[in-house]
């Protein structure tokens, strides 16, 4: 599928190593689809997150609240997760509480893989299976719980065999496992751990979901300075008559500036390398997205903005 079908899907589920931008990329997704006229909900899959953050609004609960026209955002509870699924799913009436149920819970959870997992993938899932939206945007887990996410369906179908808990897992399986419909953005950086990271999480999502690799996206790119001429011309400026006879002409040490674009150029060619490996080693079938390098001190509405238009630029907006 075609990287400009990505905002056409209607679940995307985004993940990566930590500190790669994960939530920066889902928020701008958000907003990207936001401002072509769909109605969005990003869904922050970890309560302790700060999705918030990218929107400058307050804080997100389990309830979805508008940020601004179209654009609507909460957060994952496992309690009220429980409760909702118990009141929609199973007929039971609501309580205030359900500490006990929960406890209860929280022991089967731990005895029979999948239960956590199903219960906090399942209600993006079911958001989506109500249609509620045009897009659902999920902040996901990172690389290394994903996979148990987005499985987990599965693993319940395989556990339990009849009554209305497989009847549950049988639509999520049809939505996660549909190319049209549902989608895994993976965000990498252009540097080793994240790369190799994206790498191995590519192909256990082939191998162990039925979840479609819709796009990685590659944040964080450095823009490229100088040409191969000017790499030249450079390091021939670098050479001490060349530093000196700049000195004099500039009137002070330009020393600092000559090793602070050296530094920029060497960390374009190592990036380079592994943005090669990247490519040598996904399915080229597969859209790569580029968001650039944005020398901003802290994440808000603006820069959640700029990531957005550049996502925008990517996919032909």
């Amino acid at each position: 599928m075609a990287a400009v079908d990505l905002l056409d899907r209607k679940l995307l589920f985004v993940s990566g190593k930590g500190g790669v931008g994960k939530t920066t990329i889902a928020a701008a997704l958000g907003l990207l689809a936001a401002q072509r006229g769909k109605r969005t909900l990003v869904c922050e899959l970890d309560a302790k997150g700060n999705l918030a953050d990218f929107f400058e609004a307050g804080r997100t609960t389990f309830k979805p609240r508008e940020l601004q026209p179209g654009l609507f955002a909460m957060s994952m509870d496992a309690e009220e997760s429980l409760a909702e699924y118990l009141k929609l799913q199973l007929k039971l009436p609501v309580v205030a509480r359900i500490g006990p149920l929960a406890r209860a819970f929280e022991f089967v959870a731990t005895a029979a893989p999948g239960v956590k997992e199903i219960l906090t993938v399942g209600k993006p899932v079911y958001e989506t299976h109500q249609r509620n939206w045009d897009l659902v945007v999920v902040d996901a887990s990172a690389t290394g719980h994903i996979i148990g996410q987005l499985s987990a369906p599965q693993a319940i179908n395989d556990l339990v065999k009849v009554g209305l808990v497989r009847n549950q897992t049988g639509w999520m399986m049809e939505i996660l496992g549909d190319p049209v419909v549902t989608g895994l953005v993976i965000v990498t950086t252009p540097e080793e751990m994240p790369v190799n990271e994206t790498i191995e999480l590519s192909h256990r999502v082939k191998a162990e979901t039925t979840v479609d690799l819709a796009a990685i996206v590659v944040n964080r790119v450095l823009p490229e300075l100088f040409g191969h001429r000017e790499e030249e011309l450079f390091e021939r400026v670098r050479e001490p008559a060349m530093v000196a006879t700049l000195a004099d002409a500039a009137g002070g040490n330009v020393e600092p500036v000559l090793e602070a674009a050296r530094l920029a150029v060497t960390l374009r060619r190592t990036r380079a390398a592994h943005l090669e490996h990247l490519l040598e080693s996904i399915d080229p079938s597969v859209p790569l997205l580029y968001v650039p390098y944005l020398f901003v001190r802290s994440h808000g509405r603006r820069a959640t903005g700029q990531v957005a238009e550049a996502l925008g630029a990517e996919l032909g907006f």
